[in-house]
């Protein structure tokens, strides 16, 4: 049986915890007063906080309805609100007569397993490598406008989006290559507070998307696959002339309504493909 860790109210006053159990303050509706949140929004802060900073693992019990609501000041009902919330974005699992837990992800691998440009590489016996072109943490208010715009787009506690002023996101470029060849252009977003290690990371060694699944519950993601003319900084990259015809894979990718990564990944149109059964 799983053993319930305790949790903090990053708001209210907490009660003696050691380090790794403590929470830091919750940010997610950064630029509103603390005392305007809800209660039930700060149980969900805490909890999330909680799995983001990998004090809780998948298949984890968290604590019970009543400690909660004694450790927050609050009733039942609101913890409840708060866990059939993150229940329903599949953050948790409640299993009659056991208890609450942190659900294993079920985060649809299939598309993320196929197009893994490394694992298709070795399967098709390539010499695969990863070189790490630039890697950096830069403010939301140095990336591309549309980019800036879904990662900005938190929602508030009456369920209307509020754009987030502050904030920062990880960048990062790498190249991966298969025989010597360059096979994909890898262009990264990954927002810092909800993946606060992800830039001491070695891409060379570690596949971004599977540290990342690792690492934060992901809820869902969408994608679409576009045959597009490559710009310059992506030709010289892969090698081939400006404007040659290129596949260019965009995906967004969600956790708790957030979205924690953006990601282009550009391939050449005569070296690669996309394929798949049905």
């Amino acid at each position: 049986m799983s053993k319930s860790m305790p949790i903090s109210d990053p708001i209210a006053k907490p009660k003696a915890k050691s380090q790794k159990q403590a929470l830091t303050k919750s940010t997610s509706t950064v630029g509103t007063k603390a005392k305007a949140i809800p209660a039930y929004q700060r149980i969900k802060d805490s909890i999330l906080q909680n799995i983001h900073s990998g004090v809780w693992q998948a298949g984890d019990a968290i604590p019970t309805e009543f400690a909660l609501a004694d450790t927050f000041g609050v009733s039942r009902m609101t913890v409840n609100r708060a866990l059939k919330e993150l229940s329903e974005e599949r953050v948790l699992e409640r299993r009659q007569g056991s208890g609450t837990f942190v659900a294993q992800q079920q985060f649809n691998h299939t598309f993320v397993e196929v197009r893994n440009i490394a694992e298709d590489l070795k399967s098709a016996h390539k010499t695969y490598e990863a070189k790490v072109l630039s890697i950096q943490r830069v403010p939301f208010t140095a990336i591309d406008k549309k980019l800036r715009t879904y990662f900005q787009n938190a929602v508030t506690n009456e369920g209307k989006n509020m754009p987030v002023v502050d904030g920062e996101v990880d960048v990062v470029k790498i190249v991966h290559i298969a025989d010597g060849e360059a096979m994909q252009f890898e262009e990264r977003w990954v927002d810092a507070q909800l993946v606060p290690n992800f830039i001491e990371q070695d891409f060379s060694v570690t596949n971004t998307s599977d540290y990342l699944i690792a690492q934060v519950p992901l809820e869902g993601g969408s994608y679409t696959i576009k045959a597009v003319a490559a710009p310059a900084e992506v030709a010289q990259v892969l090698g081939i002339s400006e404007g040659a015809p290129a596949l260019l894979l965009s995906r967004k990718t969600y956790s708790a309504g957030q979205v924690v990564t953006c990601v282009n990944m550009w391939h050449a149109g005569n070296r690669y493909q996309f394929s798949g059964t049905l």
